[in-house]
C-alpha cells in the first residue's frame, strides 16, 4: 500500500545547503519510495545551544511502500552517508532527517514517535510543511495552520531557489 510521509531535513555544517539538496535527491532513490514534492529551503537559528551556525531546513513529501520503521532505518543510513556525528543533543550536524508524519498514524515506539513530538512547535518545520500541504491536519493536534510553531515564523529566512 502506498503511504505518504513528510520528512524534515536540516543541516548546519560543511555546506548545509548542499547537504540538504543532495539529500533530497537521495530520498528520491530510497527503495520503494519517491519524492512527491519538496519545500523551499529556509535558514533558521539553531534550537538549543547557540554556539553553532544557523541551519538550512526543508520538508519533503514522500510516497513510500516502506513501513514507518523501515523508512526510519533508511533515513538514519542516509544521515550516516553524510557523516552525521551525534556529539551533543541539538548540536551541529551535517544532516538531520526527521520522520515528521506517516499517513495519519499516531505511533509511540521506543525508536519512533509519530507525529514527531516537536513538529508543531518548530517554525522551521511548520512553515515548509505548510508550503507543501496548507490544509494538512496533524493527527491528534489539529490543523497545521493553528500550531504554535507559527509564533516564531518571522525568524525564518526563505532562501532563493
Amino acid at each position: 500500500m502506498l503511504s505518504h510521509a513528510y520528512i524534515g531535513l536540516g543541516s548546519n555544517l560543511d555546506d548545509p545547503l548542499g547537504h540538504v539538496e543532495r539529500a533530497l535527491g537521495e530520498l528520491d532513490r530510497l527503495p520503494l519510495t519517491r519524492v512527491a514534492a519538496a519545500s523551499s529551503c529556509y535558514a533558521s537559528r539553531p534550537v538549543g545551544p547557540q554556539d553553532q551556525p544557523d541551519f538550512i531546513n526543508a520538508v519533503a513529501h514522500l510516497e513510500t511502500r516502506l513501513s514507518p520503521l523501515s523508512l526510519l532505518d533508511q533515513l538514519q543510513a542516509l544521515e550516516q552517508r553524510h557523516a552525521r556525528v551525534r556529539q551533543r543533543h541539538w548540536g551541529p550536524r551535517t544532516l538531520d532527517l526527521d520522520l515528521l508524519l506517516y499517513d495519519n498514524q499516531c505511533l509511540h515506539h521506543p525508536r519512533l514517535r509519530l507525529p514527531h513530538p516537536e513538529l508543531a512547535n518548530r517554525a522551521f518545520v511548520v512553515v515548509p510543511l505548510h508550503e507543501l500541504a496548507p490544509s494538512l491536519e496533524l493527527p491528534g493536534l489539529g490543523a497545521l495552520a493553528t500550531q504554535p510553531g507559527w509564533q516564531d515564523a518571522g525568524d525564518l529566512r526563505a532562501l532563493l531557489p
